[in-house]
């Protein structure tokens, strides 16, 4: 009988701290672990809306997975991930014709884009989900910017961005957006003024469920360098041309940017799992309902409150579900029993900019440049977490 197969399905926060924690628990020949990533690093999911916005060099998102792990202990298989059947414990790649076994399954595969049904919002906007993705961003709103300069009908398009959500990703991009737009202008010899920058949110509130403090403080703040919100009005279709409004205004812009939301990776649906928004309601355990070696964790795990409404996934239920997970499996390994999981909030902080963030820590709110800091040292900790201080020194932008 050969060592029992952990197979890690992504890199990212929750398929990274489980196998980081799997690596450091366990003895050598203890177990077969194999982590399965499309890409061969890791990116900051929590920092991608800077190289979006064109403040931050995309390689400071990136940490390359060989950095991180222990190859005596980890095998590492960059691949696509086309499926997985969780009665014959195999996990089919894209490219390889054997399919890869496995004795305990984590799925901690990346969320993909919601777009409630709206129609075009895949062919038509752009999206923050990748390193290569936010690189379009950037490129297309300097393209166009060039555009504008160099013709002569100076199409108000050219220069107006839509950011269709006001959430988290939403306000922090248009956040960095504000603090690039006047270098931008002067890059291109365009006036401020004339360049729209507007946020589109089909609730009644930016960040919903969020402190209303905290929300109109960060209104304030963006609505002073020249953001214009579009409260209550949900989109109905992203066309070629821009967007049309519930009601049938249009609104033309040639960037469009979508970050309405995220929902669960669709191979868990194929699989034959139940799903909510493509989230599978997992067990205290992390399992799927039925299943004793088949985790989820991250974007694709759903958790309720004491209130019993989902948890909203971030970085940080993922890496605490992967910590916890990585402790049950080695605990499981040795002929012990899992540890029951519980997120601990710590605290929630939203950046608005390179000067100023919201946020609430523990029972307080922050604001400002205070809440700037505590933002940065939040990301700061995590590369802390997962390659020390030489990456923190490496990684942060001091």
């Amino acid at each position: 009988m050969g060592l029992p197969k952990i197979v890690v399905l992504g890199a990212g926060y929750g398929g990274l701290m489980t196998v980081l924690g799997l690596q450091k628990q366990l003895n050598h020949q203890e177990a077969e672990i194999t982590l399965v990533n499309l890409n061969p690093y890791h990116y900051v999911t929590t920092k991608l809306h800077e190289p979006a916005a064109g403040t931050l060099d995309p390689d400071y998102a990136r940490v390359s997975i060989d950095s991180l792990i222990n190859r005596d202990k980890v095998r590492f298989v960059q691949d696509k991930v086309t499926g997985f059947d969780p009665e014959k414990k195999q996990v089919h790649l894209e490219g390889s014709e054997e399919p890869l076994s496995y004795d305990y399954l984590v799925f901690g595969l990346g969320a993909e884009t919601e777009t409630f049904g709206t129609k075009g919002v895949l062919e038509n906007a752009l999206l923050i989900n990748s390193l290569n993705s936010v690189r379009m961003i950037r490129e297309r709103i300097e393209y166009n910017f060039s555009r504008y300069q160099m013709s002569e009908e100076k199409s108000d398009e050219l220069i107006t961005i839509v950011v269709g959500g006001a959430g988290f990703t939403g306000i922090e991009f248009v956040g960095e957006l504000v603090d690039r737009l006047p270098k931008l202008c002067r890059q291109f010899d365009i006036p401020r003024e004339k360049v729209r920058l507007v946020n589109i949110e089909a609730a009644p509130t930016v960040l919903p469920g969020f402190d209303k403090d905290l929300v109109d403080y960060a209104v304030k703040y963006l609505e002073d360098r020249g953001v214009e919100f579009r409260i209550s009005t949900p989109i109905e279709a992203v066309t070629p041309d821009g967007v049309v409004l519930k009601g049938g205004e249009e609104l033309k812009s040639a960037n469009v940017v979508w970050t309405c939301g995220v929902r669960g990776n669709s191979l868990l649906e194929k699989a034959g799992l139940e799903t909510m928004r493509g989230r599978v309601k997992v067990d205290e355990f992390l399992r799927a309902p039925g299943y004793e070696d088949l985790f989820i964790i991250g974007d694709n795990s759903l958790i309720l409150n004491d209130q019993e409404r989902p948890y909203p996934p971030t970085a940080q239920m993922a890496m605490q579900q992967g910590e916890a997970l990585a402790k049950n499996l080695t605990a499981i390994l040795r002929g012990g029993s899992p540890t029951s999981f519980r997120f601990q909030l710590k605290g929630t902080v939203a950046s608005l900019g390179k000067g100023s963030a919201i946020g609430i820590v523990g029972n307080r709110k922050v604001f400002g440049t205070q809440a700037s800091l505590i933002k940065r040292l939040i990301d700061w900790r995590w590369y802390y977490m997962v390659g020390g201080l030489p990456l923190v020194f490496k990684k942060a932008k001091f």
